[in-house]
């Protein structure tokens, strides 16, 4: 079964053997992974991970938690590796939960990066952490790419899912969820639509419970990471919460994926 990541950072300074990693999790089934720029810094590694390896979707944007470290041509320099190489847009979003994060400029930032996935029609991925209702009024008055977004590890309210889905929303589920004290989560979920369901790794974070994680894997001072491999065994959960078939459920993860990535196989 080909199996699809809807988010992960490859180039996280953690990974110490990245084409072992991707050898490892093509074996699994992984035939493609968003890898999430976070900054200007990792914006170039980004790139040459996706020029290396053809699993590599690349992915170019500025998350909330570096919006202190923009430098005043950023802008700019996100068009520019948006043209270099066929890529998406993210990791985006707001954040009311990092302690000591300012807010001011978040939204700014946000709005003009979705507005450039608007106006490309790119693929973008969004972060929101305790912002819940102030993303929903951002995307709903500001245009929005028309082959959707992603809300990377949702962790929104149930209620909130209809609304989000009406604008165009397709929600990931991480492997974190799968930990017992997640089941509001995973109730969560259960009123996502079928079509608009996507499944992430967010490897090297978001670890797997223990007794599920079939590749451990730590950096380089010995704290234990994820595994971009444990895609599969998040498959597997969801398969089971949905009451379908691996291989139903893999199938319709695909199409989504490529309905997301407009044009990509």
């Amino acid at each position: 079964m080909p199996f699809y990541d809807a988010h992960n950072h490859l180039q996280d300074e953690r990974f110490t053997d990245r084409a072992e990693i991707v050898a490892a999790a093509a074996r699994e089934g992984v035939v493609r992974m968003v890898v999430n720029g976070s900054c200007e810094e990792d914006w170039p590694l980004v790139r040459e991970l996706a020029q290396q390896f053809p699993q590599v979707l690349p992915s170019f944007g500025y998350h909330p938690w570096y919006l202190r470290e923009r430098r005043a041509d950023w802008q700019r320099t996100l068009i520019e590796f948006l043209e270099s190489v066929p890529s998406a847009v993210g990791e985006i979003g707001l954040d009311h939960w990092k302690p000591g994060l300012p807010y001011d400029g978040q939204e700014e930032a946000f709005v003009w990066q979705l507005r450039l996935a608007a106006e490309r029609n790119l693929p973008v991925s969004i972060h929101c952490l305790q912002a819940w209702g102030r993303l929903h009024e951002l995307l709903r008055d500001h245009p929005r790419p028309a082959g959707g977004f992603l809300l990377h590890s949702y962790g929104g309210s149930r209620e909130m899912v209809a609304p989000l889905a009406a604008l165009g929303a397709y929600f990931s589920f991480p492997g974190y969820f799968m930990h017992e004290r997640k089941a509001r989560q995973r109730e969560t979920f259960g009123a996502v639509p079928l079509d608009r369901l996507l499944i992430e790794t967010d490897a090297p974070d978001q670890l797997l419970p223990d007794e599920m994680n079939r590749f451990p894997l730590h950096d380089a001072n010995g704290r234990a990471i994820n595994h971009p491999a444990n895609l599969a065994a998040v498959y597997e959960f969801m398969a089971k919460e949905r009451g379908m078939p691996p291989e139903e459920l893999a199938q319709r993860i695909g199409e989504n994926f490529r309905n997301w990535f407009v044009g990509w196989n």
